[in-house]
């Protein structure tokens, strides 16, 4: 039974990754496909890594599968945060119908500035 639930859980992830890769794709900008490439993805990733851990019979997999899911779930957001700083720090225009710039909107209450990346 756990293995029919591995493989279901596993097919789910499969589809997340590849909703994923399609928003890389087609989405307009590079903020938007970071969107797509962290949420979509690492969801998928994980549900991947649980579906292994409910297949496999050997608790050092199932292990392995566990410390790999905490650690995509612990980079994966972070890594988009500093792709997405970095992107706007150097300039990358958002999408023409984007309605929301919450680094702009910090930049001019004084929160951060575009000179010093560490703020």
């Amino acid at each position: 039974m756990s293995s029919v639930a591995g493989i279901v859980v596993i097919t789910i992830g499969v589809l997340f990754d590849l909703f994923g890769c399609i928003g890389l794709i087609r989405l307009p900008d590079v903020y938007n496909r970071l969107q797509a490439a962290t949420k979509c993805v690492t969801l998928g990733t994980c549900l991947i890594l649980v579906g292994v851990m409910l297949i496999t019979h050997s608790p050092a997999a199932a292990a392995k599968a566990l410390i790999c899911a905490v650690f995509i779930v612990i980079t994966s957001p972070t890594g988009a945060h500093a792709l997405a700083r970095g992107s706007h720090i150097a300039g990358v225009k958002l999408w023409e119908k984007s309605v929301v710039d919450r680094y702009a909107e910090d930049n001019e209450a004084g929160l951060g500035s575009k000179e010093d990346p560490a703020s």
